[in-house]
């Protein structure tokens, strides 16, 4: 009887520790503050990611809050500096974040394309009427990039056009950042340059359609004329820092999201994205080689 008794309150006790430690961590943190890279304008991202949001909120029992950021370096910088918890970056901006922040940032998932892949590509466009059939017909024209921290719309290109001995600096008669792959295909569009990088996925998703579907371009206006090799996909992280319970029910929360959130989760790629991977730091060393090839870059260019 006093043995049941003792099983009993030991299992009682072990109940509540376990509920006052998952209280824990949302006493200290009431709002969680998601963040991503821009890839498009806020509207388009606020429209796609609002309905997550809320899902989130529900499941976590706090407030998560969408940050949309004005460029990658803000969002690693609000990663560093503690007023971001969790953020989607590409693979490039992680890498530099993972150094910015000397580790305070830990991968754990990345979407799977519509093919179930895992992973994107870099692809570089021109408008449907002009003569360039390679990128070798580019000599002398304007190019735009997305960002310097941007993986497919700077570092992959650079590291791309090395591997087939071309200086950019030199090959280009102007080279511009537009800001957001967004921006890269309205620029190319209104003229301001003659090719643009951008990520793609698959013939079927790319954020030339998701611009597409908004109205604010015709994809048949532009064609591709160089097409990167397979590129790690882009991570959702945490800040390594936080409580160990906190980050274990905000992975669980994603990881689970396209059985119990589909419908929000599924707009966040239009119908595109097929389920979560899960990933580890390893895995972006590749990337972190590539950004040590552009950092000499820089400092051979400076």
């Amino acid at each position: 009887m006093w043995t049941r008794r003792l099983v009993l309150m030991s299992s009682a006790a072990i109940l509540l520790s376990t509920s006052a430690g998952a209280a824990d961590w949302r006493t200290q943190y009431p709002e969680i503050v998601f963040s991503i890279i821009p890839s498009e304008n806020s509207d388009g991202v606020l429209n796609r990611y609002e309905p997550f949001m809320q899902h989130l909120s529900k499941v976590l029992n706090v407030k998560v809050t969408l940050r949309v950021a004005n460029d990658y370096a803000a969002v690693i910088e609000a990663m560093r500096s503690g007023q971001v918890h969790v953020a989607h970056y590409g693979p490039s901006s992680y890498a530099r974040a993972y150094q910015v922040t000397n580790g305070d940032v830990e991968p754990f998932a990345t979407a799977k394309n519509s093919s179930g892949a895992v992973g994107y590509y870099a692809v570089l466009y021109v408008r449907a009427d002009d003569k360039a059939q390679s990128i070798q017909d580019l000599k002398g024209r304007n190019l735009c990039l997305v960002d310097p921290n941007s993986t497919s719309g700077n570092n992959v290109p650079r590291f791309t056009m090395d591997k087939m001995g071309i200086d950019p600096e030199k090959f280009f008669g102007k080279m511009l950042y537009a800001g957001s792959h967004e921006n890269a295909v309205t620029g190319l569009l209104q003229g301001t340059c003659d090719a643009a990088f951008n990520w793609w996925n698959t013939e079927t998703e790319s954020n030339l359609l998701r611009m597409a579907a908004r109205g604010a371009v015709k994809p048949e206006s532009v064609r591709i004329v160089l097409k990167s090799d397979l590129i790690p996909g882009s991570p959702t992280t945490l800040k390594k820092s936080l409580p160990e319970d906190m980050k274990a029910d905000i992975k669980r929360a994603f990881l689970e999201a396209p059985v119990k959130g589909r419908e929000a989760w599924l707009r966040i790629s239009d119908g595109k994205a097929t389920g979560y991977h899960e990933v580890k730091h390893e895995d972006y060393q590749v990337i972190i080689d590539l950004n040590q090839f552009v950092d000499r870059l820089r400092r051979k260019l400076s």
